[in-house]
């Protein structure tokens, strides 16, 4: 197994690496993923130095999580961190966010996940209000005290979101959209959790595939997908499809940041990177369809830091392109 670098993941006191592995293509929200593929890509991921799995108890309805616990049952040497999440199995409205409902999911996140008491479980993406709410922060205390839960934090859409709770003294971590055309966190947000200890979970990493440079005006994604059905926040929030930008005007940007890419690294390993330096990022947490791009993401952990002039590059890129199109709405 390769050695990565580890951090500190905020208030929960353990270790996880830069590099971690998202777990959403596993429900089949970027088309069907079967599970011998599933269970290969997360070897692959571990092997690569990988101690981090982010997921949710609706991706697939929970397959993405069962998948995980059955691959971990089947390696118990593997030392992986699991993040989950929950809230979005009801109507998006503050009062579903209550003690009850809490334990019901949980119940079924820990039996899908095969534990007793789950690592960490974020709050996904839940109405404004709930994270300024002490009834919440009560119940999520009830279930740490409970031993259902070992620690809690928040997945956000918005920087003031992330700001409420970070204020909050339980919440270990905050999950939130960063990536180079996504750089408003870098302002308040990540000072904010570095001066609380609190840890930051990037998302989003390559802008749902934008970043690779793979892709060109013409690509088709499958109607399974939710970069077909979700670019203008049909089913969710808008930015968690190409982080809320037009894919026309995310497709030219993209070519451009491909050719920051330093030589030996592809562009999804420069965006990567990029946000691996950032201060007060704790983990990246990229998907992964195949074991090669399980390996390719891991192996940006290793790359050197990107001078200043690409740093630079990079902003002057998001400020010229993308910043008028999503800085003031996220």
């Amino acid at each position: 197994m390769i050695l990565m670098e580890q951090r500190t993941l905020g208030r929960t006191g353990r270790d996880v690496s830069v590099v971690g592995q998202g777990t959403w293509q596993l429900g089949g929200d970027w088309g069907e993923v079967a599970e011998d593929d599933a269970f290969g890509l997360l070897d692959a991921a571990v092997a690569s130095g990988v101690t981090f799995f982010d997921t949710a108890d609706v991706y697939g309805d929970g397959r993405s999580e069962q998948l995980i616990g059955r691959y971990l049952k089947n390696r118990p040497d593997a030392d992986v961190f699991v993040a989950t999440k929950m809230g979005r199995r009801l109507d998006q409205v503050p009062e579903n966010y209550v003690l009850d409902n809490f334990r019901t999911w949980n119940d079924r996140s820990r039996a899908n996940v095969g534990t007793d008491t789950l690592d960490l479980v974020q709050l996904h993406c839940p109405p404004s209000t709930v994270y300024s709410s002490d009834a919440v922060y009560d119940a999520l205390d009830t279930l740490v005290a409970e031993q259902r839960i070992a620690a809690y934090a928040v997945s956000v859409e918005t920087c003031a979101e992330a700001l409420t709770a970070i204020a909050r003294p339980g919440v270990a971590s905050v999950q939130i959209i960063l990536n180079p055309f996504r750089l408003k966190p870098l302002d308040e947000v990540l000072p904010a959790a570095v001066a609380a200890g609190v840890g930051i979970i990037a998302r989003v990493p390559l802008a749902s595939g934008l970043l690779s440079g793979r892709y060109t005006k013409e690509t088709v994604f499958g109607p399974d997908d939710h970069r077909t059905y979700n670019r203008h926040g049909e089913a969710f929030d808008q930015g968690e499809t190409f982080s809320g930008i037009d894919y026309a005007t995310g497709v030219a940007a993209a070519a451009e940041f491909a050719a920051l890419a330093p030589e030996g690294a592809t562009p999804a390993q420069t965006a990567l990177r990029w946000i691996i330096q950032q201060p007060g990022v704790t983990s990246v947490i990229p998907g992964a369809r195949s074991v090669e791009q399980a390996r390719a993401n891991a192996a940006a952990a290793d790359l050197p830091p990107l001078p200043q002039s690409t740093l630079d590059a990079v902003r002057e890129l998001y400020d010229r392109s993308i910043r008028a199109e999503v800085h003031d709405r996220w």
